[in-house]
């Protein structure tokens, strides 16, 4: 699903990261640990050019352990980044984060400054909670709907901290099919920004690749439908989602299954994998190259055409040449000849 949601709040606020940068000396990224790269804004990237980054990825505890694992050493492996799994429950490791902030600025350290953190993130991927763990009360607005926060705000920690907040931002448009119904289903974009039964149907297909056994557990079944539509219409009737005359609601049905994965009621779910995304980076790569090649066979073909074009123009500037030459010739020799014409009758007379 490609996504084109960029409310002005959005717009103003990339504008204002980007002038901010230059006084930040470290980033944290708030992610969520169930879609790491689908949750990584790729604006960020370009927004904090080199600047060390604290990537966080939030809500393990309903992700899956063992790919979070993965993704955490994913990112690790990457330059002037680091990244630790947490969740809210975990108040050592909250606690951490701050040294470890402050281990990636050395500089600031040395000369005994302030480390001067901005905390970014998407909508809804626990960023204004984050802020409030770090502050120990609370400060920013926390809420189950994208986009609570909407200006950027600075506070001093008193622990070697300043922070800066700023508004959860998505980009522009999310091209990548499975990102948009990702970040759909785990709330990140507004439920008014999408279709929510398409956005179920995704989900559904998803459990039933990824996660069978949970959709048998949850709602009770001995057998599994083999399509996503059939599953929402068993969840409908499971769930009493119907309308007169036992008609299954497809919307009431889309809300539970989402309700549902958002929750946690479906169990540890990791929606991506970093395998996955070293496909869709090596095809991405391809389809470049592929791309590459095509425009250098278009180019070769254009060269061809060029090539004859020209060939034509100058055998015409020749031809135009030649009979300018034949032109001048007969034209001389007309001339010749009346000259030699008069000069015998002068002779003549």
């Amino acid at each position: 699903m490609s996504i084109n949601w960029f409310p002005g709040h959005m717009n103003k606020a990339r504008k204002e990261i980007a002038l901010a940068m230059d006084e930040i000396d470290m980033v944290i990224e708030v992610l969520d640990a169930r879609l790491p790269m689908s949750s990584q804004n790729p604006m960020i990237k370009d927004l904090r050019a080199g600047t060390p980054v604290l990537k966080l990825l939030n809500k393990q505890d309903l992700a899956d352990p063992e790919t979070t694992e993965q993704w955490v050493e994913y990112f690790n492996a990457q330059e002037n980044i680091q990244a630790i799994a947490i969740d809210y429950g975990n108040k050592k490791l909250i606690a951490r984060i701050p040294e470890i902030a402050k281990k990636m600025a050395p500089a600031r350290i040395l000369k005994e400054r302030s480390v001067r953190v901005m905390i970014m993130g998407i909508p809804n991927v626990g960023k204004s909670t984050m802020i409030n763990s770090l502050i120990g009360r609370r400060i920013a607005k926390v809420g189950n709907e994208p986009a609570v926060t909407k200006a950027q705000k600075r506070y001093n920690l008193n622990n070697g901290l300043v922070l800066s907040d700023t508004p959860g931002i998505l980009w522009p448009k999310i091209e990548d099919y499975d990102s948009g119904y990702r970040l759909a289903t785990s709330g990140a974009i507004r439920d008014t920004a999408l279709e929510y039964q398409s956005v179920a149907l995704y989900a559904a297909a998803f459990m039933l690749k990824k996660y069978p056994q949970r959709l048998l557990e949850r709602y009770k079944l001995k057998e599994l439908p083999t399509t996503d539509t059939e599953m929402l219409k068993v969840i409908g009737s499971k769930r009493g989602a119907l309308r007169p005359g036992g008609k299954i609601d497809m919307h009431k049905a889309a809300e539970v299954m989402i309700q549902d994965i958002r929750g946690g009621k479906l169990g540890l779910i990791s929606y991506e994998t970093v395998a996955e995304w070293h496909t869709k980076f090596a095809e991405a790569e391809q389809r470049k190259l592929d791309q590459l090649a095509e425009l250098e066979v278009e180019r070769a073909k254009q060269d061809l055409i060029d090539q004859e074009r020209a060939k034509r123009d100058a055998q015409r500037q020749a031809y135009k040449t030649q009979n300018a030459i034949d032109d001048a010739r007969l034209e001389r020799e007309e001339n010749e000849k009346k000259a030699q014409y008069r000069g015998d009758q002068k002779c003549h007379d």
